[in-house]
């Protein structure tokens, strides 16, 4: 599903919620036509897992044949910076993490409950269908178990507990929604989707031919974090897709990040099962950066083309990219933030670009998994990736060299989907498997080993940070600005593996 630019001056950023359950509908006819062709019944299937964005807002109405006029405000739209700042300026302080001990989050464009307070405020469509009780607000899985169960004839509306742990309306120590939360963003609670366990049965799915399947949903990150089988307390993953998502479960306690992480839930994986939490660094801009040199500037004619133009140049030449398309999240939290690209030189080509944006995702990350680092304190000794971006072998390359450890990819990459998959098949009443650690298989994984000096790589991190300083109105403190400074040339050994 595309994003729409709708209003580029002020950085919204939609989709279409017909389009998303078209998508939905199309995806489930093309598997049963898969199965049939592989000789499999289609009635052996027992059970939909959903996957979704989380933080990505709606409301639909329940009683018209149709949603308001308005799209689903997607999690990397600024419209709500203005109300993020009121919020913060009427806090305590100003303190942009006064809600943080409830919800883990801090008070950001990133969360639903600023872009559901933004719609109430500026859509008169969307604040007379709440006032009469006809309009129910969810992220894209609610809006998606609606429909699959019925939409406006006895659709089920709930959501699962790693989503509600993105609105700033769900407590994370209760495990519910809190009236206090909601009395601050001044949302009514009758329009929230009920709250279930990761794994368990929501409802049935309505199909044309009364084969009974039941529904159950896991947010796109969690997904990853089961599909990843990371389990263990400590255990972590980075996916690599439009953004970054660094995630590491805590166990069944909370950590509070004092180094600008969130803190949120991993999954509950089950009704009577204990809730396992995460720390989780996010990062806007990561494929997305590609699309943008596609699509924006005309460097790249195809996602693929960018890993043959970095390894072309093997350098960025000095050159630096903080992509704060979105403003910036973990560590910083600053949404006015723009991006940049820095140390540019008369011999800057096309091939240092794409080698500079390749480089800027693996910099985040390290900025990411230092800031876990010294809030566990326990460092990671192997990152485990997946998602879209690592199939480009020079970026995870790059990612091992800038962290000085080994990355790890499981062969299949779309671990999102599989750990959908995995808590739908393991919910009570399905019981198609067991996610005990003994019932898992083992899975084929590739490994980076990092190639280059690891002093090298701390010397470009430091100065890609200090471009983050650079902006509108400020004065750059990078000397990659104001000089040419050429980075290490990449060995070629820098795109072998080992296993």
């Amino acid at each position: 599903v595309k994003n729409i630019c709708t209003n580029q001056v002020y950085y919204w950023v939609e989709e279409d919620p017909k389009e998303i359950i078209q998508s939905v509908y199309e995806c489930m006819e093309r598997t049963c036509e898969k199965l049939q062709q592989l000789n499999i019944d289609i009635s052996n299937i027992k059970a939909v897992g959903v996957t979704n964005q989380r933080e990505t807002t709606l409301l639909f109405l329940t009683i018209m044949c149709k949603l308001c006029s308005f799209l689903p405000v997607v999690w990397l739209d600024l419209r709500t910076q203005s109300t993020v700042e009121r919020l913060i300026n009427k806090a305590p302080g100003k303190n942009k993490n006064h809600l943080k001990h409830k919800t883990g989050l801090p008070i950001s464009t990133y969360f639903s409950a600023v872009k559901l307070r933004w719609l109430l405020d500026n859509v008169d469509e969307v604040r007379q269908a709440v006032m009469s009780e006809r309009a129910l607000f969810g992220t894209v899985d609610s809006w998606i178990i609606w429909c699959l169960t019925g939409g406006r004839n006895g659709g089920v509306h709930c959501t699962d507990v790693t989503n509600a742990s993105r609105t700033m309306l769900f407590n994370i120590h209760t495990m519910d929604w809190d009236p206090e939360l909601c009395r601050y963003f001044d949302i009514p609670m009758e329009i929230l989707p009920k709250v279930r366990s990761s794994s368990e049965i929501y409802g049935l799915v309505v199909s044309s031919d009364k084969h009974c399947v039941y529904m159950h949903c896991l947010g796109d990150q969690s997904a990853a974090l089961v599909g990843q089988m990371c389990f263990g307390e400590g255990d972590a993953k980075n996916t690599y897709g439009t953004g970054c998502f660094l995630l590491r479960n805590t166990g069944t306690k909370p950590v509070m990040s004092d180094h600008g992480l969130l803190t949120t839930i991993a999954y509950k994986l089950g009704t009577d099962r204990p809730a396992c939490y995460a720390l989780e660094g996010s990062v806007a801009i990561a494929g997305a950066v590609v699309r943008w040199l596609k699509d924006n500037m005309g460097i790249v004619q195809s996602s693929s083309e960018i890993e043959k133009l970095a390894a072309a140049a093997g350098t960025s030449y000095g050159c630096y990219f903080v992509p704060a398309f979105s403003g910036l999240y973990a560590p910083y939290w600053e949404p006015s933030a723009r991006g940049i690209i820095c140390g540019l030189t008369q011999f800057t080509n096309r091939n240092h670009l794409a080698f500079a944006a390749l480089e800027a995702v693996c910099f985040q990350t390290r900025e990411i998994l230092d800031a876990m680092n010294l809030d566990s304190g326990i460092p990671l000794t192997q990152l485990q990736v997946d998602g879209g971006m690592t199939s480009n072998r020079l970026l995870m390359q790059l990612q091992a060299d800038i962290l000085c450890m080994p990355v790890v990819r499981p062969t299949m990459s779309e671990t999102t989907a599989l750990g959908a998959a995995m808590a739908a098949g393991a919910a009570e009443g399905v019981d198609v498997w067991s996610l005990s650690p003994g019932h898992l298989p083992q899975v084929m994984c590739e490994k980076y080993e990092p190639q280059i000096n690891c002093e090298g790589t701390s010397s470009s991190f430091t100065i890609n940070q200090g471009s983050q300083t650079c902006g509108p109105g400020a004065k750059c403190s990078n000397p990659a600005c104001g000089m040419n400074l050429q980075s290490a040339k990449i060995p070629q050994s820098r795109l072998s593996k080992s296993f």
